[in-house]
């Protein structure tokens, strides 16, 4: 059973891909398949493909797919990492990162920007991450962060700043919002970055 942000946070992403009219759909960092299992009954889907570096999580993603009755054409799980995809994950029309680049060690965050929006280059790119202004409503103490595997916690600024340096570079644009909440001065839980792309890179 989800929280109520985190159904928020779902609800948000699913309908960004939804109305992306997207068609192949990479979910980097799938875990337990929270959003995979809602991509995998929506209609229109021809291929979704799930990557997690924890063989456990694909293992409970497997038996929740098997239980249910997937839509899409083609599903393909695979252990790996998001930082060093394989050549066939590239031209997708949609990425999700759904609360996982903050269980990246910040320096090799440049790696997860190349291989998110240089090698992969999706059509359009999903991001969310916790917003840590919020944390005092959740009674997060300010000398720690959510999940003790959580790398960063950024404020609404850090985040934009982060996703206008990296859409210039990669030649995308982006757009960010308040999600899974909205507190008039702190925003929501979280906050999700769309980036669609508008060059090409020679």
């Amino acid at each position: 059973m989800t929280t109520w942000h985190h159904e928020e946070r779902l609800r948000a992403v699913n309908a960004v891909v939804r109305d992306s009219q997207a068609t192949r759909v990479l979910d980097l960092g799938c875990g337990d398949g929270d959003l995979f299992v809602r991509l995998a009954s929506q209609p229109g889907l021809s291929e979704l493909v799930g990557v997690d570096i924890c063989e456990a999580s694909l293992e409970r993603l497997r038996s929740r797919l098997a239980a249910g009755k997937p839509r899409t054409a083609r599903i393909d799980l695979r252990k790996g990492s998001m930082t060093d995809p394989t050549p066939d994950m590239a031209g997708f029309d949609c990425a999700v990162l759904v609360e996982t680049i903050e269980h990246i060690d910040p320096d090799r965050l440049s790696s997860l920007e190349r291989a998110v929006f240089h090698r992969m280059r999706p059509r359009t790119v999903v991001i969310t991450t916790p917003n840590a202004e919020f944390n005092a409503l959740l009674g997060v103490p300010k000398h720690r962060m959510r999940h003790p595997d959580h790398r960063f916690e950024w404020d609404r600024a850090t985040f934009r700043r982060w996703c206008a340096r990296v859409s210039q570079a990669a030649g995308y644009l982006a757009r960010v919002d308040d999600i899974a909440g909205s507190h008039p001065t702190l925003g929501g839980a979280s906050q999700m970055a769309v980036f669609e792309c508008h060059t090409l890179v020679l």
